[in-house]
């Protein structure tokens, strides 16, 4: 719609030798130079109109005038030309000339065609002419050439990268001569005005110019006719063409750009690449130390070489043993993957064993259910029992309580000088009722005694636990209910999920065909807590407090649980750490330690001689021969341990209780006080024998706090103090004496006794000096004998040597 202005070239001038405006013929063209056209000289109006667009010849490469013949072509004037410039130009790769040039001779527009057909026409006629004219027409030919498109300015860089062929086109010896140029003009013009008719007879030379005189007045006169303000409208078809070539051209221009623009990035990245990897390369070579030679090197010797080979050999011998295990480690893989491909490929039953495993998985399913589901009635049974247990025992230890205070009551009054205790003191007849039952139950005690013949008795020694033959009554009906229930639980269940053998034939049979899986299975640590309920069950009526009580070892669970673990396996994979020889001990530690604990915290009664001397002795067995001295059953027996002592300081608290009368009281042995006191003395001097009874269970600290420092010392030696010299001392004392164990003094030495029997060893001393004033003799070797006994050596020595009595140097081995 705009059109650009026209570029106005300019010829750089060449110094010509002679100085003349013409330009010798010999002149060289200048590779670099375009020529620069002077402006157009005015012409007519109407003769230019008629001439029409001249075609847009390309710039001749270089200097202003060409060698042809006798005629110089020139393209403007020389004074025009006097000023040479230098043009700035930046070079691009050929391809993008090829393209360019491909390009635009794609979008040359009809005139250029004609203008290119004129060319070659004007190539094969050479003629003569006038040099002015031919100015005149390439001033026309530059007028039409800036009329064209914009696409078509760009003929500039064409130009300069014509191709070789070009410039051999344009050498002298083809380059056309101004004649034949003007030659050609004019039968181009011609043509135009004879309606493109073109005669072959030129010679007819006025008939032409007249013809062309005439065409220019007409065109001339045409010329203000013919003038267009406004472009013409033109044909969808020319407006579709010049969009397509133009958009062609921008586009390739654009693309040609871009390709130049990338080339010349990737030229400078290579360039900084090739720089970076040239200084990392320096970097990375560091410069060679130069020796100095000023610097002395330290003395080798023999030694240090010697030494240097030495610390590298064992070094070397180091990494040799270390692989060497490492191979050896290898080679024990490998043996055991062979070993495991081996069983693998033996084990063809897989079926079975499936079978065989789904099996177990739902007898363990079905026999844990049916457990959880009876485990309510089995608490609530083991429960019931027990607190019936416990019931008659606290109803006992009430009774004796009681009985010990309205006794001591009864005493007090009677010393105090009343014959009869009144009843405010006693409160009513049912006390004296309490006394009449205890004394007669006291008889009764005797009259069995007599008839058993049993002479090591005291009065006060016995348990006093009887009961009325209507408790007895009640406590049996009660203990048969519950063992009637407890046969009831199972009786609803098939034998494999009740009976503890058949339990065990199972993963006895489990462990006899798959041992490993046995083993990973972990089955040994589960199942005593899967046969707790059931052990539980047959536990409902043992009582280890009674006199008769059924042993461990004869139980039918015992025996099975111990077969089970004693059994051998005769697979190859038996291993030497069979872990079912831990079940028998579990079951002891989960089931019957705990059941142990409650019976000695609730039931137990360490006055009666009978229960401690049953208690002691299932102990024993256990923790000598069942339970392992091992972290598992030691939590279980130390909590057993501890129940057992609080349960004698309790006792000795509670129940210890010898009171002190006057010495007429005492001396008289059929006195009410007399009686009573030593009742209560032979009562704690059998809690004493019972307390050192748990000597090599409970520990020996322990148990001699208990029975030497608080019994003996606190309450027994008190009454052995008050009591006056004689026989009823000395057996009081033997009794003591036959109480403490033996273990105790095997490793005495220096003749020296435990330190919490000194006291009791100075009233033996004192016993023995009164019975030698009194001339006693055989009391008095009973009570050195005593002191033998107890290892107070010492004592025994100082005596003899006081009172001179060698012939009882033979008691001590002297």
């Amino acid at each position: 719609m705009f059109r650009r202005a026209p570029r106005t070239f300019r010829a750089r001038r060449r110094p010509a030798s002679s100085g003349s405006s013409e330009e010798e013929p010999g002149a060289e063209p200048d590779p670099g130079y375009v020529p620069d056209p002077a402006p157009a000289p005015p012409q007519d109006p109407g003769t230019a109109a008629a001439e029409g667009p001249l075609p847009a010849e390309r710039p001749v490469r270089g200097g202003a005038g060409v060698r042809g013949g006798a005629g110089v072509l020139s393209f403007g004037s020389e004074e025009e030309r006097e000023g040479d410039e230098e043009l700035f130009k930046i070079k691009k790769p050929s391809f993008n000339e090829v393209t360019f040039r491909i390009q635009k001779k794609k979008s040359l527009l009809p005139a250029q065609r004609e203008v290119e057909e004129s060319k070659k026409i004007c190539d094969l006629e050479p003629g003569t002419g006038n040099n002015e004219d031919m100015h005149e027409e390439e001033k026309e030919e530059e007028e039409s050439y800036s009329s064209q498109s914009e696409d078509n300015n760009s003929a500039d860089s064409e130009n300069e990268s014509t191709p070789p062929g070009r410039r051999k086109d344009l050498s002298p010896v083809n380059i056309p001569s101004a004649a034949c140029v003007e030659s050609a003009r004019r039968k181009r013009h011609l043509a135009r005005t004879q309606a493109d008719y073109l005669p072959l007879d030129v010679s007819n030379g006025r008939q032409v110019s007249r013809r062309r005189e005439s065409s220019e007045e007409s065109e001339d006169e045409s010329y203000m006719k013919n003038l267009n303000f406004a472009p013409k409208m033109r044909t969808l078809r020319q407006r579709m063409t010049e969009h397509m070539v133009s958009v062609s051209d921008e586009s390739s221009e654009d693309e040609a750009q871009m390709r130049w623009e990338e080339q010349q990035i990737k030229k400078a990245v290579k360039l900084s690449q090739e720089i970076y990897d040239d200084a990392s390369l320096c970097k990375s070579q560091p410069a060679k130390p130069k020796f100095d030679t000023s610097v002395s090197l330290p003395p080798v010797s023999l030694e240090i070489v010697k030494k240097r080979l030495t610390e590298r050999i064992i070094s070397l011998q180091d990494v040799h043993c270390a692989h060497q295990r490492e191979y050896e480690k290898y080679m024990q893989d490998i043996e055991s993957s062979k070993m495991t491909v081996k069983e693998l490929e033996k084990s063809s039953d897989a079926a079975l064993n499936y079978k065989f495993y789904r099996a177990m998985k739902t007898y363990v399913e079905n026999l844990i259910n049916c457990l959880n589901e009876k485990l309510k009635y089995i608490n609530e049974l083991e429960l019931a029992a027990h607190a019936l247990l416990q019931q008659r025992a606290m109803a006992v230890l009430k009774r004796r309580q009681d009985e010990l205070k309205i006794e001591s009551a009864y005493i007090q009054h009677l010393t105090t000088g009343k014959d009869k205790p009144t009843n405010g003191g006693l409160e009513g007849d049912g006390k004296m009722e309490l006394l009449k039952a205890c004394e007669h139950r006291r008889t009764c005690r005797r009259q069995v005694r007599e008839q058993s013949q049993e002479a090591d008795h005291h009065e006060g020694m016995s348990s006093d636990d009887e009961l009325t033959p209507t408790e007895v009554t009640e406590f049996q009906k009660s203990k048969d209910n519950i063992l009637e229930d407890s046969r009831k639980i199972f009786e609803d269940v098939h034998a494999d999920f009740c009976d503890i053998r058949k339990i065990l034939l199972k993963f006895q049979e489990w462990k006899e065909k798959f041992s490993d899986s046995y083993c990973d299975a972990y089955v040994s640590f589960c199942l005593p807590k899967l046969l707790n309920p059931l052990i539980r069950v047959e536990l409902i009526n043992w009582n280890p407090l009674e006199q008769s009580f059924t042993d461990l070892g004869e139980m039918p669970w015992f025996r099975a649980v111990e077969e089970f673990s004693n059994a051998k396996n005769a697979s190859e994979s038996k291993r030497d750490d069979d872990p079912d020889q831990e079940v028998l001990p579990r079951v002891i530690e989960k089931t019957v330690l705990p059941k142990i604990t409650a019976f000695v915290q609730n039931v137990w009664d360490p006055l009666s001689t009978s229960q401690t001397e049953n208690l002691v002795q299932l102990c024993r067995n256990i923790f000598e021969k069942q339970v392992p001295s091992k972290s598992e059953g030691r939590k279980a027996k130390e909590d057993l341990i501890n129940v057992v002592v609080l349960r004698m300081k309790k006792s000795i608290e509670e129940d210890v209780f010898i009171p002190l009368y006057p010495k007429s009281t005492v001396e008289d042995k059929l006195s009410p006080g007399s009686k009573f006191q030593e009742r209560r003395f032979w009562s704690a001097v059998k809690l004493l024998s019972n307390v050192l009874l748990w000597n090599g269970i409970v520990q020996e600290a322990t148990v001699r706090d208990l029975g030497l420092s608080k019994l003996l010392n606190r309450y027994l030696l008190l009454n052995l103090l008050n009591t006056p010299p004689g026989l009823d001392n000395i057996e009081k004392c033997n009794k003591v004496v036959a109480c403490l164990p033996e273990r105790w003094f095997e490793d005495l030495g220096n003749g020296s006794t435990l330190p919490e029997l000194l006291n009791f060893c100075q009233h033996l001393l004192q016993c023995a000096r009164v019975h030698h004033k009194n001339n006693h003799g055989d009391e008095t070797k009973e009570v050195i004998l005593l002191l033998v006994k107890v290892k107070a050596l010492h004592v025994v020595e100082d005596f003899i040597e006081e009172y001179k009595l060698e012939h009882l140097k033979s008691v001590i081995g002297k």
